[in-house]
Formats: structure tokens, sequence, C-alpha cells
């Protein structure tokens, strides 16, 4: 389970340090082997490869002759890229997924259960500035009856 938002640093190469507190459960998880692929919102997914291949399978059981489910697979698994993590555990995000999230330096990994987001830290801030804004929305039928 990865929890939490971490400020990372890309460097030169476009690497990242994972954590320190994820490497272990990373190794035991998947031996270090990830995947990384594009989301919606402009940032990265870093599934442990493990669920991705879950996730990969259950999209590509989808049909395809729904516009927005080719849609899906295109994006999703059109983008992903096995990465792994090296021995300082650092793992290298392809330049063509960098140039899609919009990063450069400055970074934020966010644990999400199963997989992290990898956000440019400037959209992140101003996504969840106006995620926070926005309490006066509606919230979806599951959510109503969740206390917090």
């Amino acid at each position: 389970m990865f929890r939490g938002a971490t400020k990372v640093t890309l460097d030169a190469k476009g690497r990242v340090a994972i954590p320190v507190r994820y490497r272990e459960r990373l190794k035991a998880r998947c031996d270090g082997q990830l995947v990384c692929t594009v989301d919606q919102d402009y940032c990265l997914l870093l599934y442990p490869l493990p669920e991705w291949e879950e996730i990969e399978r259950k999209l590509m059981r989808l049909s395809s002759f729904q516009p927005r489910v080719r849609r899906l697979q295109r994006l999703m698994v059109g983008h992903a890229s096995e990465i792994d993590m090296d021995g300082h555990g650092r793992v290298l995000i392809p330049r063509e997924l960098r140039e899609f999230a919009s990063l450069d330096r400055q970074a934020i990994l966010i644990g999400q259960g199963n997989k992290f987001e990898l956000w440019d830290e400037s959209r992140w801030n101003e996504k969840r500035d106006e995620w926070l804004s926005a309490s006066d929305q509606d919230l979806p039928a599951d959510l109503e009856s969740l206390s917090l």
C-alpha cells in the first residue's frame, strides 16, 4: 500500500529516486520492476509490474468497438513503459513521458494505494488547490454515506 505525498527531484538524465520507505516493498512485490504510463490529468502513473499486468488484462478484455474504451486502451497501454529501479532506488522516466507530464526538475510522488502518481510540482499544486476549492460540488452517491 502506497500513501503520502513526497517531493522528488528529476536528475539531468530524467531519473527519480523512489523514497526509501517504498523501496523494500517494491523489491519484494515486483523486484523493482514498474510500469509507467500516462493519465488523463497529465500526470504519470507508476505501477508495480504485477499490478499493471492485471489492469492491462482488464483493459484489453473490454470491447475495442466502444470509442471511449479504445481511446483509454490507446492512451494507457500505448504509452506504457517498463522501468526498473536501479541499485540506488532510482527509476528512469522515458523522455516522451516526461514531456507529456511536463516534468522538468521538481515533482511530487503521490501514493495512491496500488500505484503512484508522478506530477510536475507546480501542476500538482494548481490541481490540488482547484480540487480543494471545488468543495461545493455534489458527492457521488457512493461517498455520501462515508464518514471521514
